[in-house]
């Protein structure tokens, strides 16, 4: 396999060193696991000779962005920035612009291509991303569903595979996004990789979501977040908070779907398990108090909901 690593000036450092460092480990390991593993390049792809990470890092490019359509897969790191005013100021950069012509030029038949974080942005700038399924940094997930809304984007998952396009989540879900190529050649050689680097599988990001900060704008939302907020140990009647917040049920429905991809039940349900996790670790409750603290009268709804959460991530 060969992979083509895309980098740009300003680009997330640590990005780039996991993925090249994971894919070369798994290069100079495949034949202590099966030794008809071809071999797995891995080149450095850009619109100039050399370029600075966001570390300081400087890489020294070996193909340029013409020859993307070279490589069997071409990933796109994050871009480096971390708010949603930043990410839409780099993806007008000159170089972003030139990373986004390449990707599109690409023939996806031939090519596959992987993104991380906000790189999947520069992805969806291509309108490849249209009715596929992804996902990106779960900060920047309303941002995303705005600027992209045709996009099926799941923010708990670390990695999505629709197809021949990959994405993963924030920052260090490059590891997870190296590894799944790794894992697309052989599985056996990923776990002897991932225990060679002591890497744990992490497959959901939902364990890192903390709803309060995902960035979105719609009033109705935010008059939403903080009601139910304030009473997670009471009953939930979607019907009767729409009313309260001077809406229809109809209007919130819509409105929280937007902009966190989640009904205002299943929202409301990620803010109890976070509470109950957080009251779980850092006092002496029993489990059937944290319960009734989170809006369940049985204990065992928690549970049955903490269980069922474990199993997604």
């Amino acid at each position: 396999m060969r992979i083509g690593l895309i980098a740009i000036d300003g680009c997330f450092g640590s990005a780039i060193a996991s993925i090249i460092d994971i894919v070369r480990v798994a290069d100079g390991a495949r034949g202590d696991v099966d030794p008809r593993i071809d071999p797995i390049e891995l080149a450095i792809l850009g619109p100039k000779r050399r370029v600075t990470t966001t570390a300081s890092m400087t890489l020294s490019v070996d193909h340029p962005l013409s020859e993307s359509g070279e490589f069997d897969v071409v990933v796109v790191p994050a871009l480096g920035t971390l708010t949603a005013a930043a990410t839409k100021d780099a993806l007008q950069s000159r170089d972003a612009r030139s990373v986004i012509a390449s990707l599109g030029r690409l023939d996806e038949a031939a090519t596959r291509i992987a993104a991380a974080c906000t790189g999947v942005f520069a992805v969806a700038e291509t309108g490849r991303m249209h009715h596929r399924r992804a996902t990106t940094s779960w900060f920047l997930g309303p941002e995303f569903l705005k600027r992209y809304p045709t996009v099926d984007l799941n923010l708990d998952t670390m990695v999505v595979v629709d197809g021949n396009l990959v994405t993963a989540g924030a920052a260090f879900a490059h590891i997870d996004l190296a590894l799944s190529l790794v894992r697309s050649i052989s599985p056996d050689l990923a776990q002897h990789v991932a225990k060679l680097l002591i890497i744990d599988e992490r497959p959901s990001q939902a364990a890192f979501v903390a709803y309060e900060h995902l960035r979105h704008e719609d009033p109705i939302v935010v008059e939403f977040e903080r009601f139910v907020r304030a009473r997670l140990d009471e009953p939930f009647n979607v019907a009767f908070v729409a009313q309260s917040l001077g809406t229809s049920r109809r209007t919130l429905e819509r409105r929280v779907r937007a902009a966190l991809n989640l009904t205002p039940l299943g929202f409301v349900q990620r803010l109890r398990i976070e509470r109950a996790r957080h009251l779980s670790a850092t006092t002496d409750l029993t489990s059937a108090e944290i319960a009734l603290r989170v809006g369940y009268a049985n204990a065992e709804t928690l549970r049955s909901l903490l269980r069922r959460e474990r199993r997604r991530s």
